[in-house]
């Protein structure tokens, strides 16, 4: 399929023309012959794109020749419109007559690091847990909880019908590693009690830990900020042991799910999180039958793992919880209300990370915003800074933190260009994934992907009107970028992360991997009085086979100037 827009700087409508035109002679290297049914552009003003399928073409591209004053650029992006999350297939882009490129930057020795400061909760062993979760909610893979030997001391459950009172006890099973194959049975006290949440404390914590008043200042914030917040943006959450509220257990086994060791070696620990099994159907008696969010403790020592002064849980904790309060809801919706399976894992995470923004929004100041939206820029950056080693359809049982942003920046592009509503009916339905996007974007998810690859480079791109549709509304991410570039250049080292490969349109030789929903990025520059040029992309070289269909490959083209 190919889709096309004209719009300008000056709102004149341009031109695209689809002819069967293109050389047919083999270029050096055994270049393949284009055939008959090569694609003959003519995006004749700025901000005029395409995207081709090229199933229907040969794959070649012919570029006119520039007849102007002034040099031509385009925007050339090789791409995956979709495809099983995690597949891949090798490519080639090659002009016919194939030169050295101009200039390319090397990016992988750019790429920011957190190593030095605190350990976060935001780091490779929280994504990978956060997916294992998504992937055994998928999978229906639950370990029947035992008794572990280090277990606590039993605690009598409290009855289950209306909220706890504060002071009474109950025992919960808790995942005892990151593979939830060993549980631990955790005797909690209910320290403090609202309308939507109630906060649970293990009876071993480590002492001291959070007083009275920080955990009715948490409470506060779950109960009167982020519970609407998250209902309203996606949905209702469930209430399956009918005790009217969400439960926040804070446990010394949460703490323990990354040794002291792995914290410190990675810089990453486990904040928080919800398990499905916990709601999952048929099989929920097995673990706690109700609505839970998993904390860390206070434990300002190290005692258990790495330290966590109660001021970092009190800061870290509201951000988990809104991230995985969206995962409960998200899983509530689609499973126990419409009957079908759980989310994808890469439009689950999406909608997670946009959840950490929103909330940060409706706070309405500077310091709530950067706290709950910062690690989601954060990833972005690192998707950008090379998009073509990261899927957006994120496999199940992998993750990083550059797919983490890839996903949020998609989220929030698409909410961006379909409004505040589309969150809400993505995680309203059956279906999951690319079906569902499409299905309520009213789009193709291979024109709405494409789309979205042009607008982080286009988006807010300096002396270019970029047309609607390739555009955020809500970020100027250049902007953002750039400021934090200069408060923190070790983190955020490029002004801007995204850099296409620069190379005169007839000396185009890029090669590697195309990632589901995602590519690569190259500006093809054509000087005035020049030739027309062809570009031919295929599978790897040499032989130059057809892209493989699986990705549902794309070759995007936007005229710059």
């Amino acid at each position: 399929m190919n889709w096309q827009s004209g719009l300008t700087m000056s709102t004149i409508f341009g031109s695209l023309a689809l002819t069967a035109a293109c050389s047919n002679s083999a270029g050096p290297g055994g270049l393949p012959s284009c055939g008959a049914r090569g694609t003959q552009l003519s995006l004749a003003v700025a901000a005029a794109y395409t995207s081709i399928d090229p199933a229907t073409d040969s794959g070649c591209v012919t570029f006119p020749a520039n007849t102007a004053v002034d040099t031509a650029e385009y925007l050339v992006l090789p791409w995956s419109g979709g495809g099983t999350p995690g597949s891949s297939t090798q490519f080639t882009l090659q002009s016919a007559t194939p030169l050295p490129t101009i200039a390319m930057q090397s990016v992988s020795s750019l790429e920011p690091s957190l190593s030095g400061g605190a350990p976060s909760p935001h780091g490779p062993l929280a994504v990978a847990f956060d997916r294992f979760l998504r992937a055994s909610a998928r999978a229906h893979r639950y370990t029947i909880p035992v008794r572990s030997a280090a277990a606590a001391t039993a605690v009598p459950s409290a009855a289950l019908s209306g909220p706890p009172t504060v002071g009474s006890a109950r025992t919960f099973k808790v995942c005892a590693n990151v593979k939830c194959t060993s549980f631990d049975n955790v005797g909690a006290v209910a320290r403090s009690v609202g309308t939507h949440i109630a906060i649970y404390v293990d009876t071993l914590a480590p002492s001291p830990g959070l007083t009275t008043a920080n955990l009715d200042s948490l409470r506060n914030v779950f109960d009167t900020k982020l519970y609407t917040v998250d209902t309203v943006a996606f949905g209702h959450v469930s209430d399956i042991d009918t005790n009217t509220v969400v439960i926040v257990l804070m446990t010394n086994t949460v703490n323990k799910l990354v040794t002291k060791a792995d914290c410190n070696s990675t810089n990453s620990y486990v904040a928080g999180f919800f398990f499905p099994a916990d709601l999952a159907p048929g099989i929920s008696q097995n673990y706690n039958n109700g609505e839970i969010f998993y904390s860390v403790v206070a434990d300002s020592a190290g005692t258990l793992s790495c330290a966590h002064k109660p001021s970092e849980v009190n800061d870290v904790t509201p951000v988990t919880f809104t991230h995985e309060f969206q995962h409960m809801i998200n899983f509530v919706e689609h499973v126990l209300v419409k009957g079908g399976n759980t989310e994808e894992g890469w439009l689950d995470e999406g909608l997670s990370k946009y959840a950490e923004e929103i909330s940060g929004r409706s706070f309405g100041d500077n310091a709530h915003f950067s706290q709950f939206a910062i690690s989601a820029v954060y990833d972005g950056y690192q998707y950008l800074l090379n998009p073509g080693r990261s899927p957006l359809l994120i496999p199940e049982d992998t993750g990083s933190l550059a797919e983490v942003g890839a996903s949020w920046l998609f989220t929030r592009y698409i909410v961006d260009q379909f409004g505040d509503s589309l969150a809400g009916r993505l995680v309203r339905t059956a279906m999951t994934g690319a079906a569902n996007v499409a299905a309520q974007t009213g789009q193709p998810f291979p024109q709405t992907v494409s789309r979205w690859a042009l607008a982080n480079w286009v988006s807010d791109l300096p002396g270019f009107t970029a047309p609607s549709e390739l555009q955020y509304t809500s970020w100027h991410f250049r902007t953002t970028f750039g400021s934090l570039h200069n408060q923190n250049p070790t983190n955020f080292p490029l002004a801007y992360p995204l850099v296409p490969t620069f190379s005169a349109g007839s000396a185009v030789n890029l090669s590697g991997t195309l990632w589901s929903g995602s590519g690569a990025y190259v500006r093809a520059v054509q000087p005035p009085n020049s030739a027309a040029f062809t570009l031919h992309f295929s599978g790897p070289s040499p032989g130059g086979a057809p892209v493989s269909p699986a990705i549902v490959p794309r070759l995007i083209v936007l005229r710059i100037r």
